[in-house]
């Protein structure tokens, strides 16, 4: 017992939270050393303890004590500072911590299902004083077909380690030749805390708070959607009259490294860190749900969110496939001075970095899992020819670059079945992309500020150790042109645009003061403001940051019924070419089962001298996205359509069966004909 008392000292730090408080702020001059935890002798930790069961496995290393169910794998009973059970124990044995998986076969409908992923198989892969790791296996055969499970066979691990507060997950997943087709939805890790510990969430520096309960929500006012309340009855009165919706607390990939929820009596913190994205499908920009009311902590490995089925995994009669989710870790912490509550989160986040600078793990057992001495890197220089803005060479700064499963430009933000390995180019453009696993990939990038996708020609292919160093690359945007007018940043958001103030009756207080795209109801803003005349925006006299509305939406004409909205731009030219072609570049965002129509001068002309055609399922607009999938087009533009003197491109979403259907803009951009 002293040695527990010892060890949580150590690991923990301290939390005193006023139930009064909506959110904490952190002080960022706080500085917790990076060593606090890594420094302590090896001998000061017990060892790791493993006892099996008929139906349970126990595994305790003197700070956690992890209960499993035999031979199902899911997490039952996590024990720590003094807390029987982080999570709920009121809840069923399989709706605690678990891996669960989103399902459908396409000659079946629509109609899908979700499957907890239950072993049938327990084995011990290590078992000694320094290190526990299970293995909990489910093996799908033809005859489990007509009994409705997935076609999958799926090996669950956890690893558990002398003196880790927490545990390590990761699941093999696997088809074999043969199998039936099968569309996969999501996959992820979830776990249900204790209701009466955990009410205070934290996703990131800004983004923390008291939280709602279950049943806070049950006695709600339902919204448009159920997933969206308005808090009518919470028992904690600061709350009352805000809205809560998981999808608010969305995030990118690459901004969800560690989240989770603080317990306040006693003081732990309980946090999923995830240290790399090679396994998350999308790229780093893909929305993922984190954290929300449950209290629910998840890790998202692939799903369709702020995609729709672009992102899903599809799977044809026969095609085998693997892949390897996590590991993730399961980080539990702790204070001992009442004063420091601060510092739970801080030290989450110095553990999430300690994890990431550890990557690849060198302790996972599953020859499915490389290690660092079995993984390439590639390096080089990304550059950016542009003679419209500069003559020479343009550095790609803050250049997205990363390796995907072969395809086309761009193909990368619609991939799910293979990994990616993503980095973020210096101020020069130099990029060293690390610790890539052996395989054929394409190289592909995009630039904050200039339009489009790039590809590298050649096909990478990766073998152990091998440092690819591919020198200076230079991709060439669309560009057809000189510039003559733009509206935005291409940026793949819609983030610089005119985000309205929410319903004062319908707000969430955690994105007053940031992120305001999250807060509920801002598709019926746009009726609000254009009641009886749609946008008009007017090149060089309005302002993008305040005419420009985040999204282009249906008005909502009466309870629900909607009408197509056209918005125009007005500009003028002072010479027009009429027999040459202009163009037009236009980014969007996000779509939504949407169709845009440009016309040009002739707001009737049929058919519209351009249409996208049906386009888009991303939802992002219902969900409080910003952004969901990127689409480009460059649209030829006849000189005879366009006139000395004023102007004006119509702008037309013609899809109204509901204000949640329309489209993000990115970036708009007239060009002229080209100057060679």
């Amino acid at each position: 017992m002293e040695n527990w008392r010892r060890i949580s000292s150590l690991v923990g730090l301290s939390l005193v939270v006023c139930f009064f408080l909506i959110k904490i702020p952190i002080d960022s001059s706080i500085k917790i050393p990076r060593k606090i935890l890594l420094e302590v002798k090896d001998q000061e930790f017990s060892d790791v303890k493993l006892h099996t069961h008929h139906h349970q496995v126990v595994v305790d290393n003197g700070i956690v004590r992890v209960i499993l169910s035999r031979p199902d794998g899911d997490v039952l009973q996590i024990e720590y500072n003094g807390i029987t059970n982080l999570l709920e124990d009121h809840n069923k044995r399989e709706n605690r911590g678990y891996w669960d998986v989103a399902w459908n076969q396409p000659d079946q409908g629509p109609k899908g299902a979700v499957e907890r992923i239950a072993g049938t198989k327990f084995r011990i892969i290590t078992n000694n004083k320094d290190q526990v790791e299970l293995s909990f296996t489910r093996t799908w055969k033809v005859s489990s077909h007509e009994s409705g499970s997935v076609p999958l066979n799926v090996d669950k691990r956890y690893i558990f380690r002398r003196g880790t507060s927490g545990y390590y997950t990761y699941s093999i997943f696997e088809r074999l030749k043969g199998w039936p087709k099968v569309d996969l939805g999501y996959i992820r890790a979830a776990y249900k805390l204790k209701k009466d510990k955990f009410h205070y969430m934290a996703l990131s520096d800004d983004k923390q708070r008291i939280m709602p309960t279950q049943k806070d929500r049950e006695k709600s006012h339902a919204l448009a959607y159920p997933e969206a309340v308005l808090l009518t009855n919470a028992t904690n009165p600061t709350i009352r009259g805000e809205v809560d919706d998981k999808y608010q607390y969305s995030s990118d990939v690459k901004d969800t490294k560690v989240h989770g929820w603080i317990s306040l009596d006693p003081p732990v913190g309980f946090w999923i860190i995830t240290p790399s994205e090679e396994f998350r499908s999308g790229g780093p920009t893909k929305q993922e749900l984190t954290s929300h009311v449950g209290p629910t902590a998840l890790c998202v490995f692939m799903s369709a969110h702020y995609s729709g089925m672009d992102l899903e995994m599809k799977f044809k009669d026969g095609e085998p496939w693997k892949k390897v989710f996590g590991p993730i870790f399961v980080y539990i912490n702790s204070v001992s001075h009442q004063n420091d509550y601060q510092k739970l989160w801080v030290d989450a986040k110095e553990k999430m970095l300690h994890e990431v600078d550890s990557w690849p793990y060198n302790f996972t057992e599953s020859r499915d899992f490389p290690s660092v001495d079995q993984r390439g890197t590639v390096a080089g220089q990304l550059l950016v020819s542009d003679q419209y803005i500069s003559k020479s060479l343009i550095r790609g700064r803050s250049a997205y670059v990363g390796l995907a499963a072969p395809g086309e430009v761009g193909s990368w933000q619609r991939e799910s079945k293979g990994y990616q390995f993503w980095t973020q180019a210096d101020d020069e453009g130099h990029f060293v992309i690390k610790n890539i696993r052996p395989g054929c990939y394409n190289l592909y990038a995009w630039v904050p500020g200039v339009i489009g996708d790039y590809k590298y020609d050649t096909m990478i292919t990766i073998k152990p150790g091998l440092e690819v160093k591919l020198g200076a690359i230079v991709y060439a945007p669309p560009r057809h042109g000189p510039t003559l007018w733009e509206i935005g940043i291409p940026d793949r958001t819609a983030a610089e645009f005119y985000v309205p103030d929410p319903y004062p009756t319908l707000t969430n207080r955690l994105y007053n003061h940031s992120e305001k795209f999250r807060q509920y109801g801002l598709w019926d803003r746009y009726t609000d403001l254009y009641h009886d005349q749609d946008l008009v925006y007017t090149i060089n006299v309005s302002d993008y940051r305040k005419d420009w509305f985040f999204a282009h939406l249906n008005r909502n004409i009466n309870n629900g019924t909607c009408e197509s909205t056209t918005w125009q731009i007005k500009f003028e030219l002072v010479n027009v070419n009429k027999n040459v072609n202009y163009t037009f570049q236009l980014a969007l965002a996000s779509a939504h089962y949407a169709v845009v129509q440009v016309r040009f001068n002739d707001a009737r002309a049929k058919p519209a001298h351009f249409s996208t055609g049906f386009i888009g399922r991303d939802n992002a607009i219902a969900r409080h996205g910003i952004h969901g999938l990127y689409w480009l087009y460059s649209i030829d533009v006849k000189g005879n359509l366009l006139h000395e003197g004023n102007n004006t491109i119509y702008l037309r979403q013609a899809k109204s069966e509901n204000y949640f259907q329309g489209v993000m803009y990115d970036y708009l951009r007239l060009e002229g004909p080209s100057e060679a």
